[in-house]
């Protein structure tokens, strides 16, 4: 027994160094071969990302009434508090609030609002806080709602005046003219034009707001989601 044990000792030895030599070759061809990084193609559709350059960028998501509201109070908070906590101007933060989904009425100036205002509001079960009637204007443009609202009298205005953009989803547009197209006997070629047409300033249309999110990411934009 004992002279049988030493070619089996033998073997052992011998197949330990195999996989030894094995496990070292794996390692050097892993190490002359570098794991391949994902890199996102560029669009020239998404340029307009770029178009500022600053210090620190975000993209604000918003989706729902609430949201586009909370949306336009962040944008506010991210100037402010860059400002206050680490001495930066308003050109050095780059915002974009995307309004995609139900937050897309928002990106509708007055004039579309006191025409189609009862048919989104109905679309939306949203009513002006004060009269408690359909909305005859963009709420979100006047500073008068206070904490009626949960842009708590941030608006519109004053964040596109410190260079905040806005993206607005072209599906959820063309949806909406559909909507008021039915309600009105219209069509919604026509309607979708005049939407398309009466944009929040400082704002655009962009293909879809879930690919906007993508795309900003992709560009270095951190994402903030509103409720």
């Amino acid at each position: 027994m004992k002279y049988e044990s030493l070619p089996r000792r033998s073997m052992l030895s011998h197949m330990g160094a195999t996989l030894a030599a094995f496990a070292v070759g794996t390692r050097t061809a892993s190490a002359q071969t570098p794991a391949v990084r994902f890199q996102p193609a560029s669009h020239p559709e998404d340029a307009w990302l770029d178009a500022v350059a600053g210090k620190h960028r975000t993209y604000i998501d918003a989706a729902t009434v609430n949201g586009a509201a909370e949306a336009v109070l962040y944008a506010n908070n991210l100037y402010a508090a860059n400002k206050s906590g680490y001495s930066l101007s308003e050109s050095d933060i780059v915002v974009v609030v995307g309004l995609r989904h139900f937050a897309t009425v928002f990106a509708f100036t007055d004039a579309i609002w006191a025409k189609y205002g009862k048919v989104m509001s109905g679309m939306l079960s949203f009513t002006d806080p004060k009269t408690k009637q359909p909305p005859a204007t963009n709420l979100l443009t006047s500073a008068d709602y206070g904490m009626a609202l949960p842009n708590f009298g941030t608006t519109i205005q004053s964040v596109t005046g410190r260079g905040t953009r806005f993206a607005v989803c072209d599906m959820a547009t063309h949806f909406i003219a559909g909507q008021i197209a039915t309600a009105s006997n219209g069509t919604a070629d026509a309607v979708y034009k005049e939407l398309s047409s009466s944009l929040i300033p400082s704002s655009r249309l962009v293909a879809a707001g879930v690919v906007a999110v993508n795309r900003a990411q992709e560009r270095g934009y951190t994402l903030l989601n509103t409720l």
